[in-house]
């Protein structure tokens, strides 16, 4: 009667703490037990390591990838906290029974702690009245405390075993819920702190020891079994620093750097210290790179540095964490070690201070921030970092300037490419490294870039992708102390040609140039902007007879139309369009081209583009396989319609007699080719010879009209040679000249400067 009362009044108390919000344990716990519903009521399903005796209340992850930490986990079912079998019964259908914090230290087979509590006179004190909260340590974890350690403990079980147990308590009842994670409780030795973590996925830790057993209520109190014996922390991250002898070069580098005071304040620090051995790894020109450079020193520092409490005992997979330097770091777990970034490099774990902890590591951790420009360059680029080495760049990148790698991938550098004479790989190569630092976030359309070969480089900036000229970046840039990395699909090819000049150089658009000439469209080629064209081929065209032609250039405005569908504004070059879906581009003649990229190929309005991005200064140029024709536009003649019906692919095109195509404005901005002008004046006084010349390529040609007579005026205008951008000769009117004013004469032969 008297073990049904005791059961009733514990559901009754455990029921009460139900009420309140839960925290991520008991989520945990709460997952657990709908795991094992078929195994009876109050059953929570756990994971065993394989080869250990860890068990753990499993996240979602862990729970289906059947591993903790890469180690293959059995699953056990065991009675939830707070519940126990009976005989011939399934499931755990009893409420434990309830008892004072000593008898409860037997209920939860925490046997050793029991025995030191009765050796230590600490059994009357956890057997009366009081509320007590008691960390108290499993039989493996005394097991695992230093065989030294634990005899001077037993040895003087009246001051040191007494205070130690003293400093698992806390003088008042505080559940799973009630431990907030980076919350310090003052223990019952000396007041000293307990400092607690609550994670995400559930772990509870005290001092960086896990509660494996929580929340088993007494009578006066709560026992939560952890899995480690804890020790005072009086130090701080500053402090361990100070005192360790193996962190001599870490004290020598947070010094240089000036954040050692920050280690010594308050905060929830986690910091990955690297050994006097790993120091002795790196190259004495980084180091002395790296103490040269207070801020690049800083930017070290902080990426060993998390700005929360990451105990090992947390760590059940691998996670990404934001460091103080700004970028991620992964740590991760290999068994029993810690893994940073995939490697096992921690020697030791979880020393734990008044403001974090400390993990030991072997390596130095290098952020980006800290490295060369050079040292960005990975394996999947290091065919471009073999070659800028071998031709020479890398030494003549100066130390104390900014560069930006565009490195292609591996695959880039083919054997047609390797086999080139080393100048024109040296050419290519400058044409991948910008003069300035420029990081992804400050890329943008329309942007040119200058290369360390003196060419100057478009950015395009699209929905899902950035290019420069032909390549597109991807994933992975980076950013350096003194530049940065972006990586590149491909090669980039720089445009030298108008698309004009590359069309004719190709020799296989004969047709389409001679059609484009017909519609007085061959300047459109020529200047200056930005186009995307689709180019039909000769052999696209291949069937179009000298009547179809003729057919075709009898109507101008039919056959502008047509070519202008051909055009769209802007540069849209494959790896810029987003991938496996409709790219609507519109065209010059107003309608909608339609273009698919997926599988490294483009198709237009259905027609497969055999080549693509073909980069001119003006454009980009896509051969296509047919003449593109809009459909959404009728056709009026029959002929015309038969024609294109028979030389176009993939689309309807409609017959409306009478239909009559409009005609499209353009305006065409033309360069000049004006490099010298010669201007002979003749009359009283008598100039042989005016010559002004201005070396550079012409900007504006402009011969203002002449008209000579009596009297006569003649006047010659400045000419600056630049590169054209508007041609114009008005009309001149000659006559016998009588020099009446001359506005402005440059010294010539004979001549000297009048005004």
């Amino acid at each position: 009667m008297k073990l049904l009362f005791a059961a009733a009044f514990a559901l009754f108390v455990l029921s009460a703490f139900d009420k309140v919000d839960s925290s991520a344990y008991d989520k945990i716990v709460a997952h657990s037990r709908i795991r094992a519903k078929k195994e009876g009521p109050n059953v929570c399903a756990l994971q065993q390591v394989v080869g250990t005796k860890k068990k753990y209340f499993s996240t979602c992850r862990n729970w289906y990838q059947g591993a903790i930490c890469g180690k293959k986990a059995t699953v056990l079912y065991e009675c939830c906290p707070g519940y126990m079998k009976l005989e011939g019964m399934r499931g755990c259908p009893a409420v434990a029974p309830i008892d004072n914090v000593y008898g409860t230290l037997g209920l939860v087979n925490a046997v050793t702690t029991q025995q030191y509590s009765a050796m230590s006179k600490l059994r009357e004190e956890i057997e009366g009245s009081g509320s007590y909260t008691f960390f108290a340590p499993s039989n493996e974890a005394w097991d695992l405390l230093d065989p030294e350690v634990r005899n001077g403990l037993v040895s003087n079980v009246n001051i040191e075993l007494y205070n130690a147990l003293h400093y698992h308590m806390a003088n008042k009842r505080l559940l799973t819920k009630d431990l907030k994670n980076g919350m310090t409780i003052t223990s019952m030795y000396n007041d000293l702190s307990l400092h607690i973590n609550h994670y995400s996925n559930g772990v509870v830790t005290v001092n960086c020891a896990r509660i494996i057993h929580g929340n088993q209520v007494a009578t006066n109190g709560v026992v939560h079994v952890i899995d480690r014996v804890i020790t005072a922390v009086g130090n701080t991250i500053q402090d361990v620093i100070d005192v360790e002898d193996d962190l001599s070069s870490l004290n020598t580098v947070v010094t240089a750097s000036g954040l050692m005071d920050k280690l010594g304040e308050p905060g929830q620090f986690t910091l990955f210290a690297p050994t006097n051995d790993a120091f002795s790894k790196l190259d004495s020109e980084v180091m002395e790179r790296l103490m040269g450079d207070k801020g690049v020193l800083q930017a070290l520092l902080n990426y060993h540095l998390l700005n929360s409490v990451q105990c090992s005992e947390a760590i059940m997979t691998g996670t990404s964490y934001e460091t103080l330097e700004g970028t991620n770091i992964e740590i991760g777990c290999d068994g029993d070690s810690l893994t940073v970034n995939g490697v096992k490099m921690v020697l030791k774990k979880d020393i734990v201070t008044t403001n974090g902890v400390i993990h030991l590591i072997d390596e130095v951790l290098m952020p980006d921030s800290a490295k060369q420009v050079m040292e960005l360059v990975g394996p999947s680029q290091a065919t471009f970092s073999d070659m800028v080495s071998e031709l020479g760049l890398a030494a003549a990148m100066r130390p104390q300037a900014e560069y930006t790698l565009l490195a292609p991938l591996n695959a880039a550098f083919s054997d047609e490419v390797m086999s080139l004479d080393q100048r024109f790989l040296r050419i290519i190569l400058e044409n991948h490294i910008l003069k300035n630092k420029i990081v992804l976030s400050q890329l943008y359309n329309g942007q040119r870039l200058e290369t360390l070969g003196g060419k100057f480089l478009r950015v395009f900036v699209y929905r899902t992708a950035v290019c420069i000229e032909n390549a597109c970046l991807i994933r992975g840039s980076k950013e350096g102390s003194n530049g940065a990395l972006h990586l590149m699909k491909t090669l980039i090819k720089p445009a030298e040609s108008t698309m004009f000049k590359l069309l004719t150089e190709h020799g296989g658009f004969k047709i389409f140039l001679s059609l484009m000439e017909a519609a007085g469209l061959t300047d459109l080629l020529k200047q200056e902007g930005d186009f995307t064209l689709f180019a039909p081929t000769d052999e696209a065209l291949a069937g179009l007879s000298q009547r179809d032609i003729s057919v075709l250039k009898s109507d101008p405005n039919a056959l502008r139309a047509i070519l202008l569908y051909h055009f769209s504004k802007g540069i849209f070059i494959g790896g810029g369009l987003e991938t496996g879906v409709t790219n609507l581009l519109k065209s010059l003649q107003g309608s909608n081209i339609k273009v698919l990229f997926a599988n490294n190929s483009m198709q237009v309005n259905s027609v497969q583009a055999p080549d693509s991005d073909l980069m001119a200064t003006n454009g980009v140029i896509h051969f296509v396989k047919t003449l593109l024709y809009p459909e959404d536009i009728p056709v009026g003649s029959q002929e015309l319609l038969t024609l294109l019906r028979r030389i176009t692919r993939f689309i309807q095109i409609k017959f409306v007699s009478g239909y009559r195509f409009q005609e499209i404005p353009l305006t065409f901005i033309i360069p000049g080719d004006v490099t010298k002008v010669t201007r002979i004046i003749q009359g009283e006084p008598i100039i042989t010879k005016v010559t002004r010349v201005i070396e550079g390529e012409p900007s504006i040609t402009k011969v203002t009209r002449v008209i000579e007579g009596e009297p006569s005026i003649t006047k010659v205008t400045r000419v600056i040679e630049g590169q054209p951008s508007i041609t114009k000769v008005t009309r001149v009117i000659e006559g016998e000249p009588t020099l009446t004013k001359v506005t402005r004469v440059i010294e010539g032969d004979g001549v000297t400067r009048l005004l």
